[in-house]
């Protein structure tokens, strides 16, 4: 049998990613969405947390999906989620608004979920040279996606007017429903092409000219039963959800908090691409270096990054704010890319899949928590107290990292 080329899996898994990078772009899509459909902003906003949800259950079901019946199955099926989640949003009226939850949330959503992690899953067992560098190309991709779609989607869907008598309409464009389902019938066909070439390699499989240590030869490779027993699961659990407060708490104010801070609605919206720009960067160069420097150097490294940024937040105004908000953005991408690649390598690739998803509960209760305590604190407008907190969170991650084993070193049960 011949064996295919392994970049053509991994070019292939990058624009699955690429497509599915949508999931943090609802910013864009809530004011229009919001005034086409007549529905509030507090309503349409918490799309954003029902669809991040929903990506991390994806993650978990298609990274056990894809152990049990392979990626290109697992791949396909998520991309049609997608796509049909897309499709059905662009048909939803103002007669019934609280349908987006269900479309574009939980269909889209748990297709986006589905695709990122068996995407990533394959990727990785094709190269057990550069896993590092091949776990970043594939997240890298993901987070260029807002970089494309931000300015796309604001030209298709329109701009936000508010009339006369205070209602708000849409001014120029396609309109919400045409983007919808443009955009869900392009990722239906490019997802759907593109998960046919994602395939497992055969086993044993070795890249030309690589020849593995022997404690990497004959690594054990642990279930998600197993996992679970370890104290290396929960250390990489708790220090990712530890380590992304700062983004998740920034991400659905990012416009508003930039407006209090100097920034005019152009520079504002142009923010938003440059954090897609540097949390691609994080995905694509933190994982490479920490192929080069070990990945719980690169996990500190991170950490050190938000909670600095983190910090200066809470003074920063102008040019300032946007250069924290790029480091918050990097090292969210880093994690992203980093955390999989330690998964990997301290449980192994055969279950690699559900294992990763299981350590993603991390970032689902990070995302959903952290929003949470943050509105809380920030009941009188100030967001001081918020990053005040997300930084000594990261505090909590870097002696957490520390407390890992290197993925060289056996991971004991219970000890």
């Amino acid at each position: 049998m011949k064996t295919k080329n392994r970049y053509t899996i991994l070019t292939a898994g990058m624009i699955i990613q690429f497509c599915a990078g949508i999931i943090y772009g609802w910013s864009v899509f809530r004011g229009p969405v919001a005034a086409h459909l007549n529905w509030d902003a507090g309503s349409a906003a918490l799309t954003s947390s029902v669809m991040l949800a929903m990506f991390v259950i994806g993650i978990i079901l298609g990274g056990w999906a894809q152990d049990k019946l392979g990626p290109m199955k697992v791949t396909l099926t998520g991309s049609i989620l997608l796509g049909v989640g897309m499709i059905c949003t662009s048909f939803i009226t103002g007669n019934a608004p609280w349908l987006v939850y269900i479309t574009y949330g939980c269909v889209a959503g748990l297709g986006v979920g589905t695709v990122y992690m068996s995407t990533i899953a394959a990727v990785q067992k094709w190269f057990p040279d550069k896993r590092g560098f091949a776990s970043g190309m594939i997240v890298c991709a993901f987070g260029l996606s807002l970089v494309a779609f931000v300015p796309l989607a604001e030209t298709m869907l329109g701009k936000v007017v508010k009339n006369d008598d205070g209602v708000f309409s849409l001014s120029g464009g396609i309109g919400v429903p045409n983007t919808f389902l443009i955009f869900g019938i392009g990722f239906l066909i490019i997802c759907g092409i593109c998960s046919l070439l994602i395939q497992n390699p055969l086993v044993g499989y070795l890249p030309k000219g690589y020849t593995p240590v022997q404690a990497a030869n004959t690594k054990r490779q642990y279930s998600p039963k197993e996992i679970i027993k370890t104290k290396q699961f929960y250390l990489l659990v708790f220090a990712l959800l530890f380590t992304l407060p700062a983004y998740f708490i920034l991400n659905p104010v990012f416009k508003s908090l930039g407006a209090d801070r100097g920034l005019s609605s152009g520079i504002a919206s142009l923010g938003i691409m440059f954090t897609g720009i540097s949390s691609a960067s994080g995905r694509l160069t933190v994982s490479w270096t920490s192929d080069k420097i070990g990945r719980k150097t690169a996990m500190v490294a991170i950490a050190v990054i938000i909670l600095s940024a983190s910090l200066v937040m809470t003074v920063a105004k102008g040019v300032l704010f946007l250069i924290c908000i790029m480091l918050i953005s990097f090292g969210f991408g880093g994690a992203a890319s980093v955390y999989s690649t330690m998964t990997a390598e301290s449980f192994g690739t055969k279950y690699g899949g559900l294992n990763f998803g299981l350590v993603m509960i991390g970032f689902g209760v990070s995302a959903l928590v952290s929003q949470n305590i943050s509105k809380s604190l920030t009941a009188g407008g100030s967001y001081t107290s918020s990053f005040v907190l997300a930084a000594a969170t990261c505090v909590i991650a870097i002696v957490l990292v520390l407390l890992m084993k290197n993925p060289s070193k056996s991971i004991e049960k219970n000890k």
